[in-house]
């Protein structure tokens, strides 16, 4: 059974992300945070704060066997989410996550939404309303699910020299350098500002969004922010098959310090890249 916390003072909640996608977010969470702060220290190296922090790390050797170890279980994560996909797909034969209000991948009504949406931002239009993944929730995973694949295959590639250079010319080993180090900064500046703003920064979330740690979405929040999605649920007399109850208090809590620290770590990291981009050679 599930175990979290509902939104205090409403005691209904609809489950919107299972435990294996929490603990799969939660190791990529952590293997992201390792791999930028033992990688960016090595794609800045001329800049102070990088050789303070590669010193913390225990030297530039040591912050290489770190980042591979990261590199290792982020590949991990990535490994078994394709796997549940391919299980969910061929196995249990549910087509709905190749098309429909629970799938990721994009359609007609994305561009829609979003058009809609930049028309509520100009005071132009009505809010739009949105259904079980939002447009711009499906931009953060498909953002990140190539990305993995761009730094996974280079980094493997610069990782096991001697494998691919049986397959590989020379010159691309030249190529796997300057779009693992170019497409890890744009990583970095992507999860750390847009991922995060998406997330837990804007205005109706600030500090943080919990609920991709707890799982759960309350009834106002699901009524409000996916009225699609409730309506359709209503209609379709599926709600109760979303609803969960109210689990461990000390989750909510645990699961904003933890995303609290890992924002602050991304914007710090952030910040220093800023730096050694504009200040560096002044």
């Amino acid at each position: 059974m599930e175990q979290t916390q509902p939104t205090p003072g409403e005691r209904t909640a609809y489950l919107r992300f299972d435990t294996y996608n929490r603990l799969l977010h939660g190791l990529l969470m952590f293997s992201f945070l390792g791999l930028a702060f033992t990688g960016m220290p090595l794609l800045f190296s001329d800049a102070p704060w990088a050789v303070r922090l590669a010193g913390l790390l225990g030297g530039g050797r040591s912050a290489g066997i770190l980042h591979r170890l990261f590199a290792s279980l982020m590949i991990s994560c990535f490994t078994l989410h394709v796997w549940r996909l391919m299980h969910r797909l061929f196995v249990k034969k549910e087509l709905e996550i190749l098309w429909g209000p629970a799938s990721m991948t994009p359609q007609p009504r994305d561009v829609a939404e979003m058009i809609a949406h930049l028309r509520w931002f100009l005071r132009l239009g009505p809010r739009p309303s949105f259904d079980h993944f939002t447009y711009w929730e499906k931009f953060d995973y498909w953002a990140v699910f190539w990305g993995m694949g761009v730094i996974g295959g280079s980094g493997l590639v610069l990782w096991f020299p001697e494998f691919f250079s049986r397959v590989l010319p020379g010159s691309w080993f030249n190529i796997a350098l300057l779009v693992h180090g170019e497409e890890g900064l744009l990583a970095v500046g992507f999860i750390f500002t847009i991922h995060f703003f998406n997330s837990h920064l804007r205005p109706e979330k600030f500090p943080m969004d919990p609920v991709i740690f707890t799982g759960r979405i309350s009834e106002r929040e699901l009524r409000e922010e996916r009225s699609d999605e409730y309506e359709r649920l209503c209609r379709e007399r599926r709600l109760d098959e979303h609803e969960v109850g109210p689990g461990a208090s000390w989750v909510p809590t645990l699961a904003k310090a933890v995303a609290i620290v890992a924002v602050t770590l991304g914007l710090i990291m952030v910040a220093l890249i800023l730096y050694a981009v504009l200040f560096a050679r002044l």
